[in-house]
């Protein structure tokens, strides 16, 4: 069977590009190197239950239509809208995005991706103060302590640790795999010699202090040569179970603890002997690690972006690397969750000047959000019509704003039914990037990586960008037909 190498996998923000396929009878057989979630969307492309024709909302219900006939709908629905909606772009590739933009543009809408839902206060601060960044090679070779702060990779990017950080031998830093292994097996026999004193098989007892989370004491491995890795979070994550520190903020009071550790980086002194549930002492601690390491990286997720202080935290966790930089080289990066939601933000700035929350209404891109992002728009029942691509704002959106969009025409193209489709009143199966179709990327760190063609996808079905294509093409005639009539 043929084998194709060098894939890159179109679930998250990681783009791995080192997954080997197995293909035969127009079929991906094996899937190798990848994650769970890796396996699962590159077998999903032969899924029995998978949509493969447009359908229309007649009478109530979805009943199979032509791409010509919903084409066509489409285009009269967001050509006659005052006020519509375009929402998603994160999982289909730059080549839909481009041509996204000039749909919005031609029909006077708002266009939006799923960055207002996750790290669109990291953009917000990025704005306002820059970033201090590089690109995840760096990191994989020369970052001796890693931060994971608020986000939990080893759910969300499984390959994460083991590709760009801890896990991965690096040019001039080495692999803590077999530190973690070490870890669990002492873990393991800790367990094992607590069964046999419940049962009695031990005649004397050992000590077990028990362990408080609460304590949060740095312990001394902090002061270890080689690579260290430390997770702040609200709860111990699985990631923090492997972490050489744990670090445990109380809800809500990221912004406290990044200030205070800013202060102890400039020498200031506190006449306080506890922040956010952490002893300053112990911050005292973590801080010394931070000034003595040769590179360091620090990796935020939504435990900073939606939590309270939204893009106040990352301001401040920014100019934190910014003083880090004055006594050791330090980087921060945004733990981005769809594979392309990176390169919607940069197509969608290179276009228009902003990377959401773009309103074209007035016939000129406009940016604030707040106002012109989706989720408010909707919570105000201001749009007339809605277009939702590559996204399920049906499943996460606050109930009114799903209720609003309900009310109104709404066009979803999505290779796979979810809960946006099921609503829809046009729904377009498409061919799936990086595996039936081939396009571009953005890795969360801003390096654009080429999206494989691996298989041939049903007869008859069209690309993201097709359809687009197609439905802004015959807008353009509705708009051509209205102004020689006019």
């Amino acid at each position: 069977m043929p084998k194709i190498n060098a894939v890159t996998c179109p679930v998250c923000g990681c783009l791995c590009d080192d997954i080997e396929l197995t293909v035969a009878d127009n079929v991906v057989q094996q899937v190798k190197n990848g994650c769970a979630m890796c396996e699962a969307k590159f077998f999903s492309h032969n899924n029995d239950h998978r949509l493969k024709t447009p359908l229309i909302r007649k009478d109530g219900t979805l009943v199979p239509t032509t791409y010509d006939e919903a084409i066509k709908k489409s285009a009269e629905i967001l050509a006659k809208a005052n006020y519509p909606i375009l929402y998603g772009w994160s999982s289909t590739d730059c080549e839909a995005q481009r041509v996204g933009v000039e749909l919005a543009e031609e029909v006077g809408g708002v266009l939006d991706n799923t960055a207002v839902v996750c790290h669109g206060p990291s953009i917000l601060s990025v704005q306002e103060v820059g970033i201090p960044t590089c690109t995840l090679g760096q990191i994989r070779h020369r970052a001796d302590l890693l931060i994971y702060w608020g986000c939990n990779p080893w759910s969300a990017h499984p390959r994460h640790l083991e590709r760009y950080t801890a896990f991965t031998d690096g040019r001039f830093e080495g692999s803590e795999w077999k530190s973690y292994i070490n870890k669990v097996k002492a873990a393991a026999g800790r367990k094992k010699i607590r069964s046999l004193e419940r049962k009695g098989v031990l005649k004397h007892k050992l000590e077990h202090p028990a362990p408080s989370v609460s304590d949060n004491k740095p312990p001394e491995i902090l002061k270890k040569k080689g690579r260290k890795l430390i997770v702040v979070d609200v709860r111990k994550s699985m990631t923090a179970e492997m972490a050489d520190y744990f670090l445990q903020v109380k809800p809500g009071k990221d912004y406290e603890l990044i200030q205070t550790i800013r202060a102890l980086v400039r020498d200031q002194e506190l006449d306080v002997d506890e922040v956010a549930g952490v002893p300053v002492e112990y911050l005292q601690q973590l801080v010394d690690a931070m000034i003595t390491a040769e590179f360091g990286a620090v990796f935020f997720g939504m435990g900073l972006t939606q939590s309270a202080g939204k893009f106040r935290n990352i301001d401040v966790a920014i100019s934190l690397i910014r003083d880090l930089n004055m006594r050791t080289k330090f980087a921060i990066l945004p733990m981005r969750g769809h594979f392309n939601v990176t390169g919607a933000n940069t197509v969608f700035t290179w276009q228009s000047g902003y990377p959401y929350a773009v309103d074209f209404s007035l016939g000129y891109p406009r940016y604030n959000p707040g106002e012109t992002t989706v989720v408010d728009i909707l919570q105000r029942e201001e749009s007339d019509a809605g277009l939702v691509i590559a996204s399920d704002p049906a499943s996460n959106f606050p109930r009114k704003a799903v209720e609003h969009l309900v009310k109104n025409p709404l066009i979803v193209i999505d290779p796979h039914m979810n809960a946006t489709s099921l609503i829809g009143d046009i729904v377009f199966p498409s061919e799936i990037v990086g595996i039936e179709k081939e396009g571009t990327a953005y890795r969360m760190d801003h390096v654009p990586l080429p999206l494989k063609k691996v298989v041939d996808p049903p007869k008859g079905l069209l690309s993201d960008e097709e359809i687009l294509r197609r439905i802004l093409k015959e807008v353009r005639k509705i708009k051509l037909k209205k102004m020689v009539v006019a």
